[in-house]
């Protein structure tokens, strides 16, 4: 039985390929759609990009036959733009000339056509959904990104196991490493794990087919930024990051946890010994339809507010009351910060590049930055899945979440959670019970 979506604006502007995704079936645009994405092809974002994408897409699709009448694609899918008329059923207790209304007056209006088929409206917009479902018209979430359901399942970095006995750990002291066939658990690549037995453990890392015994905290090169680990998991950060065959690394984690200072301290370290050129910082600055442009004063004050935990980390990690250090290494171009939008076109080799804030960021955003990174490169994504302030994303969905799930097995990747806040009790305390 074929179905019949009717797509949102924000489903075309979160996913260029979405208009592809639905073999089979009937996609409808309603007008309304089409008058808001010209609103932001000129954007110079993704958003502009995917916008533009699809007017040219559907341009190109009028050679074929009309889109009014709809033209079937090579997926057995057709395409259809929706004119409403005057007998669009829009309940009267909505505003008729809203956008959302008007794509309800086109679900209702398209039910009552194919009373025998399935209607839905796919959208990334809560809102939008929860008052289709108050008007009893099936809506859906575009969830073609999304690898789990539920956040209790997203990957950690890292497990613990309760051995039988003590003879694999005293093989790992002696060896430093475990073949992976004498557990009977699956690990990730990359994925830590502690193996306990009693009082004893080992704290290792899968690295192919070996569970390999991690640095410790006195064996951690970072002699001049002078950083020790204050947890496991934190020590399992710094093993990441400090890891040179491993470019892509995500930390996740509660605010103070330590994602942001650590991450630093170890790109610090980078440049001091030479292996990097220069550390580049970066973020999402705004929900999706805004820009860094409508922002007054130059890009280094646009930035500020936005730039304020790196800064903080310097005056108090570093000790940079006056910020001398940080401007010394602005002015040499050894820390250079830029805005999520203006990444497309570059390509960054002998860098590391702390994208934090990572979770307001959609996975098409993410895969535009690490695939700029070149060689000799590291990208480090930071965020809280619990903190999302962008619309159309939630806490397994958002591209931070994604990536570390689709990664996890990956040799080039690792990723870690960070569980416990360090930066100080209350602020700790305020995470778990607010």
């Amino acid at each position: 039985m074929r179905k019949y979506f009717i797509i949102d604006t924000s489903v075309l502007l979160y996913d260029k390929c979405s208009i592809h995704s639905f073999p089979g079936n009937d996609v409808i645009i309603p007008l309304v759609v089409l008058d808001e994405l010209d609103r932001f092809k000129d954007k110079k974002s993704l958003v502009g990009e995917n916008a533009r994408y699809i007017n040219r897409y559907l341009d190109g699709l009028r050679g074929r036959g009309s889109l009014h009448e709809g033209i079937e694609v090579e997926n057995n899918q057709t395409i259809r733009v929706h004119i409403p008329g005057d007998a669009e059923p829009i309940p009267d207790a909505l505003n008729p000339t809203s956008g959302d209304n008007k794509i309800i007056g086109t679900a209702l209006l398209i039910r009552s056509r194919y009373p025998d088929s399935k209607v839905a409206v796919i959208t990334k917009d809560i809102n939008f959904r929860v008052k289709c479902d108050a008007l009893n018209i099936p809506s859906e979430d575009y969830n073609k990104d999304r690898i789990v359901e539920n956040e209790r399942d997203l990957y950690k970095g890292y497990s613990d196991i309760e051995m039988d006995s003590s003879a694999i750990l005293n093989e790992g002291y002696d060896k430093r490493l475990i073949d992976i066939e004498n557990l009977d658990y699956n690990l990730y690549q990359n994925e830590f794990v502690t193996l306990k037995f009693e009082s004893q453990s080992f704290l290792g890392q899968r690295v192919g087919d070996k569970i390999v015994k991690i640095l410790d905290k006195e064996s951690l090169d970072l002699d001049f930024v002078g950083v020790k680990p204050r947890s496991r998991e934190q020590l399992f950060a710094l093993n990441l990051l400090l890891d040179e065959n491993i470019p892509l690394v995500s930390i996740t984690g509660i605010a103070g946890s330590g994602k942001t200072f650590l991450t630093l301290m170890v790109g610090l370290e980078g440049i001091h010994s030479g292996r990097y050129d220069r550390i580049v910082i970066t973020r999402n600055l705004q929900p999706v339809g805004r820009d860094i442009g409508y922002l007054p004063g130059s890009l280094d004050e646009k930035m500020g507010p936005w730039m304020s935990p790196i800064v903080d980390n310097f005056r108090q990690g570093l000790k940079d009351k006056d910020l001398t250090y940080f401007k010394g290494l602005k002015e040499k171009g050894k820390i250079e910060v830029a805005p999520l939008a203006f990444m497309r076109g570059r390509t960054f080799s002998n860098t590391f590049l702390i994208l934090d804030e990572a979770q307001n960021a959609t996975i098409h955003e993410l895969k535009t930055v690490i695939t700029r990174i070149g060689e000799n490169s590291k990208i480090v994504l930071l965020g809280d899945v619990e903190q999302i302030d962008t619309p159309y994303i939630d806490t397994v969905s958002n591209g931070l979440s994604i990536i570390s799930e689709k990664f996890k097995n990956e040799k080039l990747a690792g990723h870690v959670t960070l569980k416990k806040g360090e930066r100080s009790n209350i602020a700790t305390l305020a995470s778990k019970i607010i």
